[in-house]
């Protein structure tokens, strides 16, 4: 047994909730199709995919993947992010050219170099609050919340002591430029759709 394996039985022998427990628990239950499950804080979150919410991740996806190989570019894919029980399945992940699956066959949070999240009714504190902290802390260089009921994104950069030191709004249809990002490119909104 590897050291992390032992503290994760004793920590499941103490009954303090594991992530992998968790999500092990959820893996057994009858979670609808077109369902997206995440752990935030401990907190277990089921949200429908709607329409709107799809369209523009798969805008997002497809432009990452004109410049990406599709190993890097990840939808809906569970990494584990510092702070207390968080299990995100992100909209669109990108990740480092050279990033590697820790130990237990996941992506690491510290080869993340680009999130983006889709905001639903039901989950919107999430991306604005607690999962913007953790990629803070995570130190993911640029977080984009692509917000179809405002039709605005909000791009996160320069994460610094738990927070990003920069804010940019921008309304759907400007063009969001990360070219001097590590994403090194501009993303169109113009098809971004509203709810």
């Amino acid at each position: 047994m590897t050291v992390l394996e032992d503290r994760i039985e004793m920590a499941e022998s103490s009954g303090e909730l594991t992530l992998d427990a968790m999500f092990e628990a959820l893996e057994k239950m009858p979670i609808p199709e077109g369902y997206k499950v995440e752990i935030v804080g401990g907190n277990i979150f089921m949200s429908p995919q709607r329409d709107t919410h799809w369209e523009i991740i798969a805008a997002i996806y497809d432009q990452l993947r004109n410049r990406y190989p599709r190993q890097r570019v990840k939808s809906d894919v569970r990494i584990d992010y510092p702070g207390h029980l968080n299990g995100f399945a992100t909209d669109v992940t990108l990740l480092a050219r050279d990033a590697e699956k820790n130990d237990r066959g996941l992506w690491r949070y510290q080869d993340v170099v680009f999130v983006a999240e889709v905001i639903s009714k039901g989950t919107a504190t999430n991306d604005y609050g607690p999962k913007k902290t953790a990629y803070a802390r995570a130190e993911v260089p640029v977080y984009l919340v692509a917000d179809p009921y405002q039709g605005r994104c909000h791009l996160y950069t320069l994460p610094k002591d738990g927070d990003y030191a920069t804010e940019t709004r921008l309304s759907f249809g400007d063009d969001v430029d990360l070219a001097d990002t590590v994403v090194g490119l501009t993303l169109k909104t113009d098809e971004f759709p509203r709810d």
